[in-house]
């Protein structure tokens, strides 16, 4: 069974927790639980066990270390996730990922270097990448690349 991307596990708004929006811009450490959309600008750090959303209009400087983010936008800096990764266009990270799981759409722009982690907690996870074309989504074990 293929696993759904975690956006649309988001039912509605009511599921996130703190939005900054477009226009607002924030300097210094977040942490949270539950799910933040970011579409401003912040630069810093984030920890959370919780979801990161960054929005198309984000611009993220920032050294990210969460359980899932979804990111649309623009990212300078590294990403720690505990469970996975998904970029959708049109999303733009300079900056190194470590992730049990990735998901990268065509049209996203990624300029750094990927290490497939073992899940939360040394917990054994299958490691996955996801490419998505417009002709449909291609899996494969992050080994065999």
């Amino acid at each position: 069974m293929r696993k759904k991307n975690a956006l649309r596990n988001l039912k509605s708004g009511n599921d996130i927790s703190a939005f900054v929006g477009l226009g607002t811009e924030f300097h210094g450490q977040l942490t949270f639980e539950g799910v933040v959309r970011l579409d401003g600008r912040f630069s810093g750090e984030i920890y959370s066990s919780g979801t990161l959303i960054i929005g198309e209009t984000a611009h993220v400087n920032a050294e990210i270390n969460v359980d899932t983010v979804i990111v649309s936008g623009e990212v300078h800096g590294n990403i720690k996730a505990k469970n996975r990764v998904e970029f959708h266009a049109p999303a733009r990270l300079y900056g190194n990922i470590l992730s049990p799981v990735l998901t990268i759409d065509e049209g996203v722009i990624f300029e750094g270097n990927c290490e497939m982690a073992e899940g939360i907690e040394g917990e054994d996870m299958d490691k996955t990448i996801t490419l998505v074309s417009r002709e449909g989504e291609i899996q494969a074990d992050s080994e065999l690349i």
